[in-house]
């Protein structure tokens, strides 16, 4: 019976771990790369984004900037937009809603005059809540993972050169160029 020898690679030593690890390192960052795009659509989206409404906000003393005005409650919240503007009051009148528009949370009144401040608002608008904020710190977190990669090579690194070197000090000893340990043709003096 005639035994096959087993293919066995030569002077590759090491390189199947190498190029395992330079894998690896390619999936993590793909896997990086695909669930933060996933989360970024998800946080983005309106329900997320419009998930907590306040209404009945009352907002006093208001400045104006370049015919613009932010309300201050609106502003101060991640994601803020205003949905209705219930009263608008100018040094005691009301004014009217042909005159001025809004966009998130920021009111422009830059087709109209009026005083630098503005005397009372009461409005209502969303803002992003805890799904939000869970969403953009799994995002976050999730984005980080590649400031792990210079340890993962050095890690890498390490393993391969130790197996590297267990595979020379094998291949040493299986030469014949080290003494197996055992001392053989010792004679002791005769008497």
């Amino acid at each position: 019976m005639k035994f096959s020898k087993l293919r066995q690679d030569e002077g590759v030593a090491g390189l199947t771990m190498l190029l395992s690890l330079v894998t690896m390192l390619f999936v993590i960052g793909l896997l990086v790369f695909i669930f933060a795009l996933m989360g970024g659509e998800i946080k983005d989206t309106d329900g997320l984004k419009a998930s907590e409404s306040v209404s009945g906000a009352v907002d006093t003393s208001l400045t104006f900037s370049l015919g613009k005005l932010t309300l201050t409650d609106c502003g101060a919240s991640v994601e803020g937009a205003i949905t209705s503007i219930t009263s608008f009051y100018n040094e005691s009148v009301l004014v009217n809603s042909g005159n001025y528009t809004y966009s998130g949370c920021v009111v422009d009144f830059s087709d109209n005059e009026y005083n630098t401040t503005m005397d009372n608002v009461t409005y209502s608008y969303t803002y992003a809540g805890t799904g939000w904020g869970v969403a953009n710190d799994t995002i976050g977190s999730i984005s980080n993972v590649t400031d792990w990669y210079d340890i993962f090579v050095v890690i890498g690194a390490m393993v391969i050169l130790i197996l590297l070197t267990v595979i020379i000090i094998t291949a040493v000893r299986g030469s014949g160029l080290m003494a197996g340990g055992s001392t053989s043709g010792s004679t002791s003096g005769s008497a």
